[in-house]
């Protein structure tokens, strides 16, 4: 891994290669090697979906180490999230966004956020939540994502507090967890 990855050589590590030490690695790699983060982004679309999964793995730890080195990225990345068709990607974008969206996220991040449209992160998540096929760990970061960006799009506290009433209704132990964590936290 010392020579420096093509986007067709990095495919070919993720189809090769699934485990969370190498994907560590890959990762330490790909930053040395200053790997353009839109390419990864992009092999997260890849038609093969475990390539697509662990490339969508390797973003979610590439960008999540230094997230201000890729404020450059930012834009591509929350634009690309409205593509997102993978079942297994979902959870990765959605964690991405719960953490760059966090009150704690460097505030650079937040002030880049702030120059972006985030209106299609916000129904598209929406979307995620309100289907029945998509997994609870999506919906629950998707939830925590809106929750953060109630604060910019104050419409986003009452369907959130809404979505999050129905999914608690037949929804397991963490998802009541977490339903009542978010309720307090939007006063409902």
């Amino acid at each position: 891994m010392d020579s420096e990855f093509t986007k067709e050589q990095l495919i070919k590590q993720l189809k090769d290669h699934a485990t969370k030490g190498f994907i560590e690695k890959l990762s330490v790699t790909l930053r040395k090697q200053g790997f353009d983060l839109n390419e990864l982004i992009d092999i997260t679309f890849h038609s093969d979906k475990q390539i697509a999964f662990r490339a969508s793995w390797l973003l979610d730890t590439t960008i999540l180490y230094d997230p201000e080195r890729y404020m450059q990225n930012l834009e591509y990345f929350v634009r690309r999230i409205k593509d997102v068709s993978n079942e297994s990607c979902k959870r990765q974008y959605s964690r991405i966004m719960m953490h760059l969206t966090a009150p704690n996220a460097p505030e650079s991040i937040k002030l880049k956020l702030q120059t972006l449209d985030l209106d299609d992160v916000v129904e598209q998540f929406f979307d995620w939540i309100i289907d029945p096929k998509v997994k609870v760990a999506v919906k629950v970061f998707a939830a925590d994502t809106l929750f953060n960006l109630s604060i910019r799009y104050n419409w986003v506290a009452e369907e959130l507090a809404n979505q999050v009433q129905f999914m608690m209704r037949d929804g397991g132990p963490a998802m009541q967890s977490k339903g009542r964590k978010l309720l307090a936290g939007l006063r409902y």
